[in-house]
């Protein structure tokens, strides 16, 4: 899994567990891919069983990066 930074409207920045991102109509929502539940296969697009982790507008998002671990890390 995956972290995104979310940078939005009045300065204010978000970061987030996922694997991927999608608009959803005015939101733009963040999901976890788990496939724990069956039997470990692996899934690599959002689908109805997909797990709905954070949604923002989208008219209040500035930037959206994708952060590794690593990178989270040397910045602590």
């Amino acid at each position: 899994m995956g972290t995104f930074t979310v940078e939005l409207a009045g300065n204010r920045t978000e970061h987030i567990a996922a694997d991927a991102y999608q608009q959803e109509g005015p939101l733009t929502t963040f999901f976890v891919l788990d496939s724990s539940d069956l039997g470990g296969f692996q899934r690599t697009v959002i689908d109805s069983w997909s797990r709905r982790v954070a949604s923002f507008r989208t008219a209040d998002l500035v930037a959206i990066r994708s952060t590794s671990h690593e990178d989270q890390l040397a910045a602590a």
